[in-house]
């Protein structure tokens, strides 16, 4: 589990596909990775991978065919930036909102403007997943836990403040850019409850 409050900016460092997925290696001087072991989940914009080898500022991690699919990593390049978060451990507040690192699709920005300080994105999401945002809600963006501020039809939007602007790539992102996103997970198994799924 994650929180989605980003603790580092890191880049990816090495990307070797294969037949069944890829291998790619992400290095960051700003994350502390003295206290992660191999076998331990790093959030990578907003993904939950599992770290196969550790350096002392960077780690590498397989990702299926399916984590490429479904994410923006199957489009990213070696050099990108990339926001990292380490797992979640039970001494930890939580500043964000819960989330799995189970990405649930892809979104696109549709929309950025600036106003005041902040800046507000509008991000398009798969039809399948707009009955689970809400007005107010929480959504994770590449990892980032963040506000719904508002929904129409399959377009809702966001408003970043500067410190969120710098600390993690959302500043980066434009119109056209695609991102990971993550649903509301009590919204997902309340949905399971009242279907009598689960």
């Amino acid at each position: 589990m994650f929180t989605g409050i980003i603790q580092a900016i890191g880049q990816i460092k090495t990307k070797d596909t294969h037949t069944k997925g890829a291998v790619f290696s992400f290095a960051s001087s700003e994350l502390d990775f003295s206290n992660v072991a191999i076998g331990d989940s790093i959030a990578v914009n907003g993904v939950c991978l599992t770290a196969i080898e550790i350096t002392n500022n960077s780690f590498k991690a397989d990702l299926s065919q399916e984590t490429l699919d479904c994410s923006i990593f199957g489009a990213l390049s070696v050099n990108d930036e990339v926001n990292l978060e380490k797992a979640l451990r039970l001494n930890q507040g939580i500043d964000g909102h819960i989330v799995s690192g189970h990405v649930d699709g892809q979104g696109e920005v549709v929309g950025k403007a600036t106003e005041g300080e902040s800046t507000r994105f509008k991000i398009s999401a798969p039809q399948s997943l707009v009955k689970y945002i809400a007005k107010k809600g929480s959504i994770t963006i590449n990892g980032v836990s963040l506000t719904v501020n508002s929904i129409d039809t399959n377009v809702f939007d966001v408003n970043i403040v500067p410190h969120t602007l710098t600390a993690t790539t959302l500043g980066r992102l434009n119109v056209g850019n695609k991102v990971n996103l993550e649903v509301d997970l009590i919204a997902r198994h309340l949905e399971q409850l009242l279907n009598g799924e689960a």
